[in-house]
């Protein structure tokens, strides 16, 4: 029963095929894609697929996208789309947010990806959960899966962008991060990163002193891979975590053992 995962970004679509509905299950296939070459998916990579008989995905962008992500899938297979919404509770995450379902899904879904990595590894513990793209997410969960809460803020380019707009006579560098910058690129390129992992430690703060606990730390997210290197505190990457989750999701939904 293969499986057709896909991740709606602010700027990328992601997908992936699997053999089956399932944590562990064999990739076939993947790629991605900009938001504006969605329609010629079915044309694209996805036409020597082999049709898949379920698909489950998470969506960020507007409704509008995720249409034209099901109109490729209709001119291909007979399969319906299966979006994943935040809900109270789900393959092991209860969702502490004030209205749960105005909890982004690709934030939802890497927490339940992040429990499920965890739990693989060993005993439970608190988690500190961190999605770096367009924007960046840090979420607190505790040892019994209940999430907590989370920050959300601006990402390099969003950060960049504003200071160019907002400054006269600065504009949006190629500097490098440096402890002491001593230019203008390197400063803003600094400030942002520091910004962002001072954000994410201040969380891990939170969560070691709510818990009483040291939590594990996952970072996933198209930026990511910039911002390991600079965080005091130690974080595992984890570029499929949103694909982790909906793996479980799936399990859980579709009944694959």
């Amino acid at each position: 029963m293969a499986l057709l995962a896909i991740d709606v970004g602010n700027t990328r679509l992601k997908w992936a095929l699997y053999e089956a509905p399932r944590p562990g299950a064999a990739l076939l296939a993947h790629g991605a894609e900009f938001l504006e070459n969605i329609d010629k998916l079915c044309d694209g990579p996805w036409a020597a697929l082999a049709a898949p008989q379920r698909m489950i995905g998470c969506a960020v962008a507007a409704d509008a996208v995720k249409r034209r992500v099901e109109e490729q899938m209709e001119e291909l297979w007979d399969v319906p789309a299966q979006w994943v919404v935040a809900t109270a509770e789900e393959a092991g995450i209860v969702n502490g947010y004030d209205h749960p379902t105005r909890l982004g899904s690709d934030r939802w879904v890497a927490m339940i990806g992040a429990r499920h990595r965890m739990l693989a590894d060993g005993a439970a513990r608190p988690m500190v959960v961190v999605m770096v793209g367009t924007a960046v997410t840090v979420e607190a969960i505790d040892a019994q899966g209940r999430f907590l809460g989370g920050f959300i803020l601006p990402g390099h380019g969003i950060m960049l962008r504003a200071l160019e707009s907002g400054t006269a006579g600065l504009h949006v560098p190629t500097g490098d991060v440096r402890e002491f910058p001593t230019n203008t690129s390197d400063a803003l390129t600094s400030g942002g990163t520091f910004a962002i992992a001072g954000a994410i430690e201040r969380m891990v703060h939170h969560v070691r002193r709510h818990c009483d606990a040291e939590p594990v730390c996952y970072m996933t997210g198209g930026a990511g891979w910039k911002m390991a290197p600079h965080m005091s505190v130690g974080f595992e990457l984890v570029e499929s975590l949103i694909f982790d989750g909906l793996l479980e999701i799936s399990r859980h939904r579709f009944g694959a053992s």
